[in-house]
């Protein structure tokens, strides 16, 4: 094997900054600034997130909290994505968030804003292939009666039915996150294209097929309360209809998740440090305004309330079957199963990516396996790990949807905001003493920026550990083992093991990002990995 680099080897701008972060140029830089973009964007996914979870709002807050609540927290949400985005311009690798946490604080910082990325990214890809086989059983009952196969086959009921289209889901997104990253980021720049153009068909369809629309009055002023806190108040003036709307705020908070894989894919990224940072903070305001274009319309569909209170599990797909036929219903419900797939399949290579980068840096078990790359530049063995943690997460939600599903989508937005905002707080404590070169900047307004994300997170944080149900609280006379919410449980056994394993060895050995070498060996390990890959370390190409 050659000992130094083979002749017209060359590294990039972007190698080099990769290099002063201290790593070789591993995987396959092939991505442009819309693709990196469009993982973000897909990830985000306006026809997932808001159409799977819609429930959560419309029963807790109704339609203010659908289309006025959706506002709020895109406005929230593109602030944390400002704020972390100047901290990805300094250091665009796939480590990412923990990285960040590790550079502007310490190794325990590092420690902790990892796992809970590497948690967060793992419920969050669960939740969201869950809830797309909702909603292709509902898709797949109409076309061939699947659950009636499936019970008549099999003896599953409801809960295993779509379980086992979960895991198959999963496993088509993993065998197709092993090929070629080309194949996957092309898929991302399909699906941002099939989001804005199936909002655009979706919205067009809700404008023009149904005969009866709702008012600009419920729409935007009509409020619900379904929940069970403050005897079902629903007036703007009694304090436990804000806690009602606040917990509905999860279904925005949920789908406005995931935009970190701008980051987590900046090594494969060209010109990353301005990229991966504009990738970010556009995800989320493009998809800002493209969701609240969708929600409006679904709410102003809706023919009536009660009927859709009644049929909450599967509300959108409810309300479309009512106010069209079922052609036009099975119509848009495959635009969304073809974007949630497109999604599912974006999830799993940020995740992958991160995880990668965590244990290229030894912080996960059995990480010499998680951190080698294929002959194709892929973290083959994190993309299978990834796919087998979120199959497990999802499992109670065979015996009860509720508590699987509802779990997932708190753990997942509780996880990652905090991992999301951790470096945020250290890079706020630095104030102007952070001067380290980046390509993108929020200048002078980081002060305010951080600080509103910092005191958003927070709130949200507490809101979301509360049952979505009163009779999930556990002093309540008529509590509900399958109403109370399990996230705080989940989260306090993370904290005692991850915690602890810190505090008894971890702190002893784990010395955060280290480096892969001086230049000279990086370029060596490059040059040697040239002549063995299939893939050369970058491409020109900047779809």
């Amino acid at each position: 094997m050659s000992t130094a680099p083979q002749p017209g080897y060359h590294t990039s701008e972007d190698e080099q900054i990769l290099h002063k972060l201290g790593y070789a140029q591993e995987l396959f830089r092939a991505m442009g600034g819309f693709r990196n973009f469009a993982i973000s964007f897909t990830i985000i996914s306006i026809l997932a997130g808001c159409l799977t979870s819609y429930w959560v709002a419309f029963e807790r807050g109704g339609p203010i909290a659908v289309t006025w609540g959706w506002l709020l927290v895109g406005a929230m949400a593109t602030l944390v994505a400002l704020a972390m985005a100047e901290i990805a311009s300094a250091y665009p690798t796939a480590g990412g968030l923990y990285y960040w946490a590790s550079k502007l604080g310490s190794p325990g910082w590092g420690w902790a804003t990892g796992w809970f990325n590497l948690i967060g990214q793992i419920a969050v890809t669960a939740a969201i292939g869950y809830g797309l086989a909702t909603f292709a059983e509902v898709l797949f009952n109409d076309w061939f009666d699947y659950e009636q196969h499936m019970n008549d086959w099999f003896g599953m009921g409801y809960n295993g039915g779509v379980y086992t289209l979960y895991a198959l889901f999963l496993l088509a997104a993993v065998l197709i996150n092993i090929f070629d990253i080309r194949i996957t980021s092309g898929l991302n720049m399909i699906s941002a294209w099939w989001h804005m153009l199936g909002v655009a068909f979706i919205v067009g369809v809700l404008i023009i097929v149904p005969d009866h629309h709702q008012s600009v009055s419920y729409v935007f002023t009509e409020t619900v309360n379904n929940s069970g806190y403050g005897g079902g108040a629903t007036g703007f003036s009694h304090p436990a209809f804000w806690f009602v709307f606040g917990l509905g705020l999860l279904m925005s908070q949920y789908t406005m998740t995931g935009f970190d894989a701008s980051a987590h894919t900046a090594e494969e990224t060209h010109q990353a440090s301005r990229m991966a940072a504009v990738g970010m903070w556009t995800s989320v305001f493009v998809s800002m305004v493209f969701g609240f274009v969708l929600l409006v319309a679904v709410t102003f569909a809706i023919p009536s309330t009660q009927g859709a209170l009644d049929n909450i599990g599967a509300v959108v797909p409810w309300i479309w079957k009512e106010s069209m036929s079922q052609g036009w219903s099975d119509t848009l419900l495959f635009v969304c199963v073809v974007a949630q797939f497109f999604c599912l399949t974006a999830s799993v290579t940020s995740a992958s990516r991160m995880m990668f980068a965590f244990s290229r840096d030894g912080a996960v078990p059995g990480h010499q396996l998680w951190r080698r790359v294929s002959r194709h530049r892929v973290p083959v063995y994190s993309v299978i790990g990834i796919g087998v943690f979120s199959a497990l997460l999802m499992v109670p939600a065979i015996w009860n949807y509720l508590v699987g599903y509802a779990a997932g989508t708190a753990i997942a937005v509780i996880g990652l905001y905090i991992a999301f905002i951790l470096p945020v707080i250290l890079r706020l404590r630095l104030g102007d003493a952070w001067d380290a070169p980046r390509a993108w900047s929020l200048g002078r307004w980081y002060k305010l920026v951080d600080w509103i994300a910092i005191l958003w997170v927070c709130l949200v944080t507490i809101l979301f550990i509360f049952p979505l149900y009163k009779a999930g609280l556990p002093w309540e006379a008529n509590f509900d083992w399958a109403l109370t919410n399990y996230t705080i449980l989940w989260f306090a056994g993370i904290g005692i093991v991850f915690g602890g394993w810190w505090a008894l060895s971890a702190k002893n050995w784990f010395k955060g990002p280290v480096r892969m070498g001086t230049e000279e060996e990086l370029e060596r390990l490059e040059a040697e990995q040239e002549a063995v890959f299939e893939l050369p370390a970058d491409t020109q190409y900047e779809g």
